[in-house]
């Protein structure tokens, strides 16, 4: 496209989402069960903050990084779903340029801070399993503080280059959105600008945020099996195991979902099954966490139930 044919093109102001329109008489159904998925991610990691807080006996890193997942989860679902609800009472699902754009800035920050996040994680789990008498130093307050700072710092430096260079990119229509959320690469391809730079630093980033992250937390994996099975009796390599299982699972089902949504390709997919992957991805995710370490985890078990039972602990809140 020529200067003078992108000058003469209208700019796009609005974004039409596609996602969900191959089934209109669908639409209350639809805002029923991401409803009931909403309120129970919300639930579910609401109950996660608040057991960490007032349980004593999961005032240790392991529940403070799991406190931070919880919040970011919140953050996470809460950036898409309800702009999704209101769309489903909307003939026309639209979302404006700047809504967009602040979905998207969210959308990076809440992912690229839960990949480092994961691998923080992985390392405390790591330095619990592999070095335990070194662990109340290798974890204090301070380093636990600093690796969750770092996380959301990670992510925000991220997501804050992508959304001034997709801010930089001319749209010249159309601005119909084969989904129901804004997303770089969906931008990307309604951009009638060069779009190389862009694309390089999405390379750039998937390797630095979302490769590095993935290989380092395999690694530390690796390091804790091996440390498991050099233990002599069962009952200690079942106890082990039984700290790291919760995070692995959760580490399992992010990564595969991620990989699933972002690394497959692209032709040869009808609009319900990048919808259903989507879904899987970036709301299905952050409802699992929870479950997955109240059924795995008997220490988040117990506090749930006496917080359900209205039994508070008293006590400083401390990392």
């Amino acid at each position: 496209m020529t200067p003078f044919e992108m000058n003469n093109q209208t700019d796009v102001t609005e974004f039409i989402f596609l996602g969900f329109s191959n089934h209109p008489k669908l639409q209350g159904l639809f805002f029923l069960v991401f409803s009931v998925i909403y309120l129970t991610t919300l639930a579910g990691n609401m109950l996660i903050i608040t057991a960490t807080r007032i349980s004593l006996a999961l005032h240790t890193p392991m529940y403070y990084f799991l406190s931070n997942l919880s919040f970011l989860d919140i953050c996470y679902t809460s950036t898409t779903i309800p702009v999704m609800l209101v769309n489903f009472f909307r003939e026309k699902k639209t979302i404006s340029y700047e809504g967009c754009l602040s979905q998207i800035f969210f959308l990076v920050t809440c992912a690229g801070t839960e990949c480092v996040l994961l691998a923080a994680m992985a390392y405390d789990r790591y330095v619990a399993i592999c070095h335990p008498l070194q662990y109340p130093v290798l974890m204090s307050v301070k380093v636990c503080v600093f690796l969750v700072t770092g996380s959301w710092l990670c992510g925000l430096a991220n997501s804050v280059t992508h959304t001034i260079l997709a801010a930089t990119l001319t749209l010249c229509g159309p601005n119909q959105i084969s989904h129901f959320l804004c997303d770089i690469p969906l931008l990307l391809k309604l951009s009638c600008s060069d779009t190389s730079l862009n694309e390089s630093v999405l390379h750039v980033a998937s390797a630095t945020i979302g490769l590095s992250p993935c290989l380092f937390t395999g690694v530390s994996y690796i390091l804790i099996i091996s440390a498991i099975l050099r233990i002599p009796s069962a009952q200690g390599r079942s106890k082990a195991f039984s700290t790291c299982a919760s995070h692995l699972t959760v580490v399992v089902v992010f990564y595969g979902m991620a990989n699933f949504n972002y690394d497959r390709p692209r032709e040869g997919y009808s609009l319900d099954m990048d919808i259903l992957v989507s879904v899987l991805f970036c709301v299905i995710t952050p409802m699992l966490n929870p479950i997955i370490y109240s059924l795995r985890n008997k220490e988040v078990k117990s506090a749930l139930r006496k917080l359900a039972g209205g039994y508070v602990i008293p006590g400083n809140i401390s990392v």
